[in-house]
């Protein structure tokens, strides 16, 4: 192995309860009064495509509408977790990360809108871990394809994916790289190549 991807939500950290927050204050001044978005909600829509998310909030909509409101939900969100003082990350995350970045290349692929990775990365000044990040919002292409273009564009050998739902074990098997489940994301998924309980437990992986 001479690499390893990561997704982002349920397995670097869980800003569900801070997105959740801001979505639901966006869509109260901008378009129903009433509307509340939950964090175990966004826990059973995070990892999907930004537009199955927008169709599921919105589905009375038209696309059209269903995407400038999600992308509403977006720029507050963004502007809500670059105010937030201390990021949403899971325990033992940037000891780990050092640890595993003095030995793999690391990076990340996520199926979400352009410019949230970045996000994180400023949130938790952690771009120094990583060498590049691929996303839907970058390309227009699905995770498996994504995961496959930082394989190519970095010349990649032996990676793994690390994730935590069903949607990210099967964009691995698309990529044909194996898979290591973070159990203690959102998600489940069945014969992972790996199983880990906790971030800390990837140094005892690999």
């Amino acid at each position: 192995m001479d690499s390893i991807i990561f997704d982002v939500d349920g397995t670097l950290w869980d800003s569900t309860e801070i997105v959740a927050d801001a979505w639901t204050k966006a869509v109260r001044r901008l378009y129903d009064p009433q509307m509340t978005i939950t964090a175990p909600q966004l826990r059973g829509l995070f990892g999907r495509l930004l537009p199955d998310i927008a169709a599921s909030l919105f589905p009375r909509e038209t696309k059209a509408r269903q995407m400038e409101l999600i992308d509403l939900c977006c720029a507050e969100e963004h502007r809500v977790l670059l105010e937030t003082p201390q990021p949403p990350i899971y325990p033992e995350l940037e000891t780990t990360l050092q640890t595993l970045s003095e030995k793999y290349r690391l990076f990340i692929v996520s199926n979400c809108q352009a410019g949230y990775i970045e996000v994180f990365l400023k949130c938790t000044g952690f771009s120094r871990y990583f060498q590049g990040h691929l996303c839907p919002g970058d390309t227009g292409n699905p995770k498996g394809e994504n995961i496959l273009e930082i394989i190519r564009r970095f010349d990649l050998k032996s990676p793994v994916y690390v994730g935590d739902t069903a949607g990210d074990f099967q964009a691995s098997k698309e990529a044909g790289i194996p898979f290591v489940h973070a159990s203690y994301g959102y998600g489940q998924t069945d014969r992972p190549d790996y199983t880990i309980s906790q971030f800390s437990d990837l140094s005892g992986i690999f």
